[in-house]
Formats: structure tokens, sequence, C-alpha cells
């Protein structure tokens, strides 16, 4: 699985912290961005922290082509137009609000909305 943001500093980290806590080793979890930050957003960081997911020792990575052609499922946030397309992939956009210079009090109601999706990702690899 993997998830794509323009900065790979917030949403997408994010989204990679609940599904790694989430469902553990049962699927393997990557992020990047078109236009990586030099660090994670200490916004998201905290706010993640508050619900038990630690992602301070993430690191904003580059999107590859690699990267999407190892992954079954590719979830954008925000840059869908750069991300290449390769048949058989599962593509999903999930329209989230950037928590780029937000304080955690902002932060936290997209952190919730991530948690929610990232719960009926699970559920629906599940079922199948």
């Amino acid at each position: 699985m993997l998830f794509v943001c323009v900065h790979n500093a917030g949403r997408s980290q994010m989204a990679a912290g609940f599904l790694s806590h989430l469902a553990g080793d049962r699927v393997e979890v990557r992020s990047a961005g078109s236009l990586p930050a030099d660090q994670v957003n200490p916004a998201a960081v905290e706010a993640m922290r508050e619900v038990g997911v630690d992602i301070a020792a993430a690191r904003p990575k580059v999107l590859t082509t690699e990267a999407v052609q190892s992954s079954d499922y590719v979830i954008t946030m925000g840059c869908g137009d750069v991300c290449p397309v390769f048949p058989g992939k599962r593509y999903l956009d999930w329209t989230l609000e950037d928590p780029a210079g937000k304080g955690v009090t902002s932060v936290r109601p997209i952190r919730d909305e991530i948690e929610q999706r990232v719960r009926a990702l699970i559920a629906e690899i599940d079922a199948r």
C-alpha cells in the first residue's frame, strides 16, 4: 500500500502510520511525495502521538515509479496527476485538507478523517 501526497510530511505520513499501527505486518506500507519536504510536519507528529501512533522517526521520501509498481493500492492525497499509473493497481484519491502550516488543533480533524478512511480500507481488504 502506497500513500502519496505532495510533501510526504502530513497526510500520507499519518495514513501510513495508522495503517502500520492498525494492520501490523499484514500489509506492507509505504509513503512518498511528489515534492518531499525536509521533515514530517511537527503538528502531524504531535496529533498522531495523541492517539498512540508514533511517526516521529518517519522521513519524507520522493515518489518513485518503483514504489508505485510494487504496490497493490496507491492512495493519492492531492497529487494524483503526478502519480504514474500502471494496470492492475487499485488507485484511490482521498480529498483531504492539507495540514501544512497548521497547528495541532487544526490537524486533529484531518487526522481523525484519515483514521476513518484507513479503517474502512482495512475492512475492504479484509473482505477480499
